[in-house]
C-alpha cells in the first residue's frame, strides 16, 4: 500500500474514480456483468445519496464521476460497490462443516478488484467536462465500437438523447431522500 496517499473528502468536490480489475482480468467483460454492476452502483447510489454526474464501464475497469455522498464518503462507495460485485461474481466453491456462508480456500481466493482506486478531485466545470469526455470516448478509444452511443454502458445515452439507463446520472433527489432501506 502507499505511503503518504491523501485523499481529499469534505469540499463538496467531484471525484473522478477509476478502479481496475484484478491484474486486468475482464471481469466485467459481458453485458450481463456490466449491467449487474451498474444495479449495484444504483442501489449503493440511493444507499449512500449521492450524484452520479458520469460513468464508463468497460471490460478490465471502470470510471465514476460522483459528488460526495451524504452517508460516508468515496472510500465506502467503493467499498461498498466493490463488495458486492465481487460476492455476487465469485463461484461458490466449497462451503466449510457447520457454516451457512461459502468460503473459498486460501489457495483458491480469486480477486476481482485492484486493492486500491485512483480519485481526482474535479474542482471546475473545465474538468468536469474533461472527464466526462474521456469516459464517454474510452469505448472507441479501445476499439468496442465505433461511436459513444454505440455503447449501452456509459452516461453517454443520458447526457446525448436524455435516455436514462440503470444508474440515474444527475438525480439531485437523492440528496432529499430520508434514510432508504438498505440496498439488497
Amino acid at each position: 500500500m502507499p505511503t503518504g496517499l491523501k485523499r481529499y473528502y469534505g469540499a463538496g468536490h467531484a471525484h473522478f474514480i477509476t478502479c481496475g480489475c484484478y491484474h486486468r482480468i475482464p471481469w466485467l467483460d459481458t453485458a450481463a456483468r456490466r449491467d449487474l454492476f451498474l444495479s449495484i452502483l444504483e442501489k449503493v447510489r440511493r444507499r449512500c445519496r449521492f450524484v452520479v454526474l458520469g460513468y464508463v464501464v468497460m471490460p478490465d475497469h471502470f470510471h465514476l464521476l460522483i459528488n460526495e455522498p451524504q452517508l460516508g464518503d468515496p472510500s465506502m462507495v467503493m467499498q461498498l460497490v466493490k463488495q458486492l460485485y465481487a460476492q455476487r461474481v465469485v463461484p461458490r466453491t466449497r462451503r466449510k462443516p457447520g457454516h451457512n456462508q461459502t468460503s473459498l480456500p486460501e489457495s483458491e481466493a480469486l480477486h476481482i478488484w485492484e486493492t486500491r482506486f485512483y480519485d481526482f478531485n474535479v474542482w471546475t466545470d473545465h474538468k468536469r467536462v474533461e472527464k466526462l469526455r474521456y469516459m464517454h470516448r474510452n469505448p472507441v478509444k479501445r476499439g468496442l465500437v465505433v461511436e459513444p452511443e454505440q455503447w449501452a454502458w456509459s452516461s453517454f445515452r443520458d447526457y446525448r438523447f436524455g435516455q436514462t439507463g440503470i444508474v440515474r446520472v444527475n438525480d439531485t433527489d437523492v440528496m432529499n431522500m430520508r434514510a432508504l432501506p438498505p440496498a439488497g
